[in-house]
């Protein structure tokens, strides 16, 4: 689940285009309905316990599977399969067999800051200096997806040492091309809407996401003639869903003319694609967010992004003139509102589309991973 996930499911068929093969292995329930959906190899090996990810079948698997590859990446931090696939590596690794960790943002400092997250940021902190460190500073090398992610992964934990740090990029797969067919499905999950503009938000409900900063703010600069806000994703029957749904229920009155927020579950399939393709731009203010890939989505579709400068792409995105960015508070996010008539104002329209294909198309991501595949090979 979440974005790491996704991201893999992106990058084995690239990787798969150019030579390179892919196995997954996980704590997931075996059974579970999902399991052949995918076109690589997945072996699920839980299920997992302790809320930790924990199976024991995993070590079975690495001590009869390990010798058939030339690498392993582990994918994320505080959980049981980085640490057993590490511990598996140092005992029964081949010569030459690479071992790369990739945080995916969880070395972020947020995490440890955010005063929501003290108990985690307390439970974070001890395995650190118990076993995450030994990941981390063992591993031939840490995967980042951009700069500002390693930057940002040198100020969260003392004693962190990695033997490499390197930016190997992220990406997404080319969009399909757009049909009715995504037009009508995206309009049956928002009836309301109609044919009005609007804008798109496309996340988890969650408070790390900022959404209820972008609903006050979008109520706060609210006038006649500005888009509807679509707010879709799932969480909604969180506590915090409900609350973003009683913010939304406050300002019901009058936005029939002024403007109106639509609230719907997470956008799949045609239904996603035809919600980016139709929107006016997507809006992610998040408090944190180690590279959206709804970001890189939106402007696949050549369509403008509104984000928080606590998104890591930020930087390369405003470069770029693909959107704007701005503080992760209420301030901030109305000034990403405020700001989103500009985003329309320039010559080049294209210029969304040719962001993504010069920062975040998936062939050059998994080029790049290949690259650093192959050199590892010739580590000393």
């Amino acid at each position: 689940m979440g974005g790491p996930s996704q991201g893999i499911r992106n990058s084995i068929p690239a990787l798969a285009a150019i030579g390179i093969e892919n196995e997954v292995v996980c704590c997931d329930t075996q059974g579970s309905a999902w399991l052949d959906k995918d076109p690589f190899p997945v072996h699920a090996v839980g299920p997992s316990r302790f809320g930790y990810a924990y199976s024991s079948a995993l070590g079975q698997w690495m001590d009869a599977n390990l010798g058939r590859f030339d690498a392993i990446i582990s994918h994320g931090l505080w959980l049981w399969p980085g640490l057993a696939s590490f511990r598996a590596w140092e005992k029964i690794g081949k010569p030459g067999q690479r071992f790369f960790a990739m945080p995916h943002g969880m070395l972020d400092p947020w995490f440890q800051r955010d005063r929501s997250r003290r108990l985690k940021a307390f439970r974070n902190f001890f395995y650190w200096w118990l076993a995450e460190r030994r990941v981390v500073n063992g591993a031939d090398a840490l995967f980042f997806t951009c700069d500002w992610e390693m930057q940002l992964a040198r100020e969260t934990f003392g004693g962190y040492r990695p033997r490499r740090e390197l930016n190997i990029g992220y990406g997404v797969p080319e969009p399909p091309a757009f049909s009715e067919t995504m037009r009508a499905a995206f309009s049956a999950k928002v009836p309301n809407l109609g044919d009005k503009p609007y804008l798109l938000f496309l996340g988890r409900i969650h408070p790390k996401k900022g959404v209820d900063l972008l609903v006050r703010a979008y109520c706060e600069i609210l006038k006649k003639g500005f888009p509807d806000l679509v707010v879709a994703g799932p969480g909604w029957d969180s506590e915090y869903g409900t609350r973003i749904k009683s913010l939304i229920r406050e300002q019901e009155a009058g936005s029939l003319e002024r403007g109106a927020i639509h609230a719907v579950e997470m956008l799949e399939g045609d239904a996603k694609w035809g919600g980016l393709y139709g929107c006016e731009a997507l809006v992610l203010p998040s408090h944190q967010e180690n590279f959206g890939i709804a970001v890189a989505e939106a402007l696949a579709c050549n369509k403008p992004v509104l984000i928080s400068n606590k998104v890591n792409i930020w930087r390369e995105v405003v470069e770029d003139g693909a959107g704007v960015a701005a503080g992760d508070d209420l301030a901030g996010t109305t000034e990403l509102l405020r700001a989103f008539p500009e985003t329309s104002r320039n010559e080049d329209m294209n210029r969304f589309r040719k962001s993504y294909r010069k920062r975040f198309g998936i062939d050059a991501a998994a080029q790049k991973m290949a690259g650093v595949l192959r050199d590892s090979l010739s580590w000393v």
